[in-house]
């Protein structure tokens, strides 16, 4: 069961989430619905695979349409970026691995995580040690491949 407790989200990740939870409830909810309605009208659902394809994505579509309204409603937004330069959530950071590499994220709560959009959670490896960061200090993460160090460039 889900507890009561509050989910800091930035303002983007809260914009997000809700057009996320717009799409399925509008969009592929009745799309499903209706593939549905198609599939079952094919003769015996018993061994129409298919259907039962269907009916499951329903089923998980239905089950993020309840996470995202629950995340929602213990949401609040917090305000991006650092004012005394210690990195925390919703942070902009920019890090220089010791490989000369520079990547640059935004530090955000697990729920609104999405890497390939360079929003990474404070609950990774990397998130985690970046809180409470400043700019100039170094830290490392333990990895499957081995340990990688960085040192923080910017924080915004």
């Amino acid at each position: 069961m889900a507890t009561a407790r509050t989910i800091q989200l930035t303002a983007e990740g809260k914009t997000r989430l809700e057009e996320e939870l717009t799409h399925l409830q509008d969009v592929k909810l009745f799309d499903l619905s209706r593939r549905i309605h198609e599939a079952s009208e094919h003769g015996d659902v018993s061994d129409n695979s298919e259907y039962e394809d269907l009916k499951e994505e329903r089923v998980h579509t239905e089950a993020r349409i309840r996470e995202l309204e629950l995340t929602l409603e213990h949401a609040t937004v917090i305000a991006g970026g650092s004012s005394d330069g210690t990195i925390g959530l919703g942070s902009s950071v920019t890090v220089r691995w010791d490989d000369s590499e520079e990547e640059s994220w935004v530090l955000v709560s697990p729920e609104e995580a999405y890497p390939v959009d360079g929003r990474i959670s404070t609950d990774s490896p990397v998130g985690h040690a970046l809180l409470g960061s400043r700019v100039g200090d170094s830290a490392s993460v333990r990895t499957p491949g081995g340990e990688l160090a960085f040192t923080v460039i910017s924080v915004r």
